[in-house]
């Protein structure tokens, strides 16, 4: 897709889709002599390692630091820096109304959509919440069907609805029945990625600085206040304990901050500029084929046979919905007339 908005470009992080940033991608391409085949391979090295790490960075971070806190002191710090970053390049500062869009995107995107992966990776495996948080993009075409951005679904897209979902069943269905998995965490895993995909749904809707650094930043420190307001009035410094912090968790922390809100975002919009959207679009299924590794090989999380088929199942399901042909709407497909119109009338 093509897209001038910038906070559409970090929303679709977690959505199985691409964009590429305003309209030049491609003739940008053909000034100079671009990157080189190994600068592009670990450019998606790097977002397919980091992204696919970062369900278990959120494990050890709630491990010893409260969820809505830790992601409050995560986003926070993150979009803070970035904006001072955006703000010393010469960004003209973000008015009011901007700011109020922010605050409302930060609220469904980093307070429902993070918050209740950080809760809910305080019951569940990493591996498991990676998987079901894998549902994103089935949620996401679900979602343009209803709204109407999607006319009408095609056999690839319904098929990968039902294969997707099929995966969950098949990975949560024996331990909900054997009452050996917490339904309640694993609904809030499989929720935050309904959030988020409501909260992309909004700023497709509404207009953002055209900074994508700035935009970030304003959602980022939005969320994580937020994220932190609620972590105290839910009662979450009244068990916390400094004593009982430990260098693991605080090292998590860390990486969430700088490699996960940082690195990963910079190295994505530069790949957005030098590769094609049906490329960047894989993250969507190595990602969690990534997290349950590395739960099970660093954190020891069991990897059974039932776990290897509803992973092969779900990320199947997401290859079928992130390939499909896109049926837009009637009104998606007038010629665009600003920045947001472009984005809805955008195709892959």
């Amino acid at each position: 897709m093509i897209s001038s908005n910038p906070w559409q470009i970090l929303t679709l992080l977690r959505s199985g889709q691409a964009v590429e940033v305003g309209g030049g991608g491609a003739a940008g391409r053909k000034k100079g002599s671009g990157p080189t085949a190994w600068q592009v391979t670990l450019g998606f090295g790097a977002i397919y390692l980091i992204w696919g790490s970062t369900y278990l960075g959120i494990r050890y971070a709630v491990e010893t630091i409260p969820p809505l806190l830790m992601m409050g002191i995560r986003h926070s710090v993150a979009g803070v820096l970035v904006y001072i970053w955006a703000r010393r390049t010469g960004v003209a500062a973000p008015d009011w109304r901007q700011w109020r869009f922010a605050v409302i995107a930060g609220a469904m995107l980093f307070l429902g959509g993070h918050g209740l992966l950080a809760w809910a990776e305080q019951k569940v495996p990493s591996g498991l919440a990676a998987l079901l948080c894998a549902t994103l993009p089935l949620w996401t075409v679900l979602l343009a069907y209803v709204d109407g951005t999607e006319r009408r679904l095609g056999l690839k897209a319904w098929m990968g609805i039902l294969l997707g979902f099929a995966g969950v069943a098949v990975l949560i269905g024996p331990d909900a029945l054997m009452q050996h998995l917490d339904l309640l965490a694993a609904g809030a895993a499989i929720g935050s990625a309904l959030v988020w995909v409501m909260g992309t749904a909004y700023t497709r809707r509404v207009a953002m600085p055209s900074s994508k650094l700035l935009s970030a930043s304003m959602q980022m420190m939005s969320g994580g206040a937020l994220l932190l307001i609620v972590g105290v009035f839910s009662g979450e410094t009244r068990h916390f304990q400094m004593a009982q912090l430990t260098i693991l968790s605080v090292a998590a922390l860390a990486y969430l901050i700088v490699f996960g809100s940082i690195v990963a975002f910079t190295v994505y919009t530069w790949l957005v500029s030098v590769s094609s959207p049906s490329r960047l679009s894989t993250y969507a299924y190595v990602n969690p084929v990534i997290a349950v590794f590395l739960g099970w090989a660093v954190a020891g999380e069991p990897l059974g046979v039932r776990t290897i088929v509803a992973t092969s199942i779900i990320v199947a399901g997401v290859v079928l919905v992130t390939t499909r042909r896109k049926r837009p709407s009637p009104q998606a497909t007038r010629a665009p007339v600003s920045s947001k119109e472009a984005w809805e009338a955008a195709g892959d």
